[in-house]
């Protein structure tokens, strides 16, 4: 499949008419023109009347039944209908489609999200940071003034610690003499990324939240690949490690067999697990929680994190959301309640104040927003995530699509035809209802794949909806395979983040953690599209809707400090249980 991505440009509308046709992007001749910007590829929206659900892609097929997308075959491109270019303007004029797009929505939130926001930063320097929050409906979690309190704290603190401060250059020197001082007046938690961009979010915001609780100043290490991304989040100071940074080699000095593994140190002897019988100054200059998956360190054990305390220098490396499994802690579960209480909203908050695209990611957000989707009424958002060890065929996949909306009404209804392929208006519901302006909705779809897009494209191009609406159909980009280690690449699958985060419904794969992403900074629970025991097989149910805004924590320790060998992880607190799309994961309820 090609991996080419291209785009409309914003000049060019595309309308369909209640009957099904669709007008294209015409050039100043009134020609048809494909028109193609490297980066994107173009979301050619299917515009057609009347509504109803994914059912999306509900085709009826003749003696009365209805047929769902799966048997519905894209048309070649000769058999489209052009119309001439005066009657697609007039059509467009009539549906109120060829409006300039709106700015977005001004809701009644302040720039600075209820106090979550730092007003000490430049809106130019980072245009995303107060913009962004008026592109999304109004969250229904506000931040506790606790939360924002200790934020302003932080950042104090920050300030005084951070990089190429006084406080900072000493703290380096205790690191390059190989020993840890046994008192300092800062602490530091570096993090180093792993896997996809997903990933790196749940976990930085992870280890942001442990810098909180534990009083640490948060430094990121960012290779290439990760440069560039985001903003500073903090006001007055960095957040990344200097280029004369002590530590070079993050790839090869932190792996599960690094001597400096907390793990490791506790097997070899060299540290004790009780912190009375540990001296912080002959500790070693630094330690290292690895924490991929598998979680090989004991770090939620609360005699550990006494031990832990004394190292003023302290590396992570994660792909999890390992955050959840603070909440399981008693020594930190007064903190958090006073931080998040409700508790569905600790990613949402902890996302919304640490990620902000850096103003070359948001470009590519605000130009694709206004060009595609600021003039919908509705916005309905599709991620699909088929992983290798899981290879479901696209067939499957896309019937599970179509049997998600249809259980849970997501996406509209397209009009039944008869056996002689005439549209069937018996039924009231089709009869288009009158209004001075067409309802449009769009959907986005973001996959590595197009095979998602033009089918559902296909199906609203051809057909026109049960009730009469306007349906435009978008995907930003198809790159046919991860590849984290190219920045652009990152850039892009940011970008697409933040898009998926704006629509108004979500719909994500299971176990994934660029929908994870999504659903958390929009705040909204998301229906999950669940993984089938096989891929020649289908999931019963086909989704499930979210009851909690939170990601999931995919791979939490067998056993937790504290509780009996075999205990159920998720039944230790009200708040904390398995996940619907894994269910050894652990997630925050509210």
């Amino acid at each position: 499949m090609e991996a080419a991505r291209a785009r409309t440009p914003r000049g060019a509308h595309k309308v369909a008419s209640g009957g099904g046709d669709l007008g294209a992007a015409w050039n100043g001749g009134g020609s048809y023109k494909a028109w193609r910007w490297q980066g994107w590829r173009a979301p050619a929206p299917a515009v057609v009347g009347c509504l109803a659900t994914l059912t999306l892609l509900v085709l009826v097929l003749g003696g009365g039944g209805r047929g769902i997308l799966s048997t519905f075959s894209p048309l070649e491109t000769t058999e489209f209908v052009q119309k001439p270019a005066s009657r697609v303007h007039a059509d467009a004029e009539a549906a109120g489609l060829n409006a300039k797009p709106a700015p977005p929505t001004r809701h009644d939130q302040d720039r600075l999200i209820g106090g979550l926001l730092s007003p000490a930063f430049d809106e130019q320097s980072c245009r995303s940071r107060y913009a962004s929050p008026h592109y999304r409906r109004p969250s229904p979690f506000r931040p506790s003034t606790y939360l924002v309190e200790r934020l302003r704290r932080y950042e104090a603190r920050h300030r005084r610690c951070g990089p190429n401060g006084p406080l900072f250059k000493e703290a380096v020197q205790h690191l390059r003499s190989g020993r840890n001082a046994a008192r300092s007046e800062c602490q530091y938690v570096v993090w180093t990324p792993f896997n996809g961009v997903g990933n790196r979010m749940l976990s930085l915001g992870s280890t942001f939240l442990y810098a909180l609780l534990t009083n640490r100043v948060l430094l990121v290490h960012a290779p290439q690949e990760f440069d560039g991304l985001f903003c500073e989040p903090f006001p007055g100071s960095s957040w990344t490690i200097p280029v004369d940074f002590p530590i070079t080699d993050f790839a090869g000095s932190f792996t599960m067999w690094s001597p400096t593994s907390y793990k490791n140190m506790r097997q070899a002897g060299s540290v004790s697990g009780d912190h009375r019988n540990v001296s912080a100054d002959r500790l070693p200059a630094y330690v290292f929680l690895d924490l991929i998956q598998s979680f090989t360190d004991a770090a939620f054990c609360e005699a550990d994190q006494l031990v832990l305390a004394k190292f003023n220098w302290m590396v992570i490396k994660s792909d999890v959301y390992f955050a959840a499994m603070f909440f399981l802690m008693p020594a930190y579960e007064r903190e958090l309640r006073r931080l998040f209480p409700e508790k569905e909203a600790a990613f949402h908050h902890l996302a919304r104040y640490l990620f902000h695209p850096s103003n070359d990611v948001w470009g590519i957000v605000r130009r694709y927003y206004e060009a595609y989707l600021a003039r919908a009424d509705e916005r309905v958002g599709l991620q699909v995530r088929v992983f290798p060890e899981m290879p479901v065929p696209f067939d499957n996949m896309y019937g599970q699509i179509v049997r998600c909306s249809e259980q849970e009404g997501l996406l509209p209804k397209v009009v039944r035809k008869d056996s002689d392929g005439e549209a069937n208006h018996s039924s009231p519901a089709a009869v288009a209802p009158e209004s001075s302006r067409t309802k449009l909705t769009s959907v986005l779809v973001t996959s590595l794949f197009s095979d998602y897009y033009e089918r559902i494209q296909g199906v609203y191009y051809a057909n026109p909806t049960e009730t009469g609406e306007y349906v435009e159909v978008h995907q930003p980009s198809h790159e046919g395979e991860q590849r984290t280690e190219a920045r652009a690449h990152n850039q892009r699958a940011l970008a697409e983040m933040y898009l998926l985060s704006f629509c108004d419904r979500i719909v994500t794969s299971a176990v994934s953690t660029f929908g994870y992403i999504a659903h958390g900074l929009a705040g909204v629970r998301p229906w999950v599209l669940l993984r089938p025991p096989s891929p020649e097989t289908h999931a019963d149910p086909a989704c499930v809707q979210s009851k909690t805004v939170e990601p999931c924590l995919q791979a939490p320790p067998r056993q937790i400090c504290g509780a009996a060998e075999g205990t159920d992880i998720g039944a230790l607190v009200p708040y904390a249980r398995h996940c619907e799309d894994e269910h050894k994961g652990l997630k925050l309820f509210p």
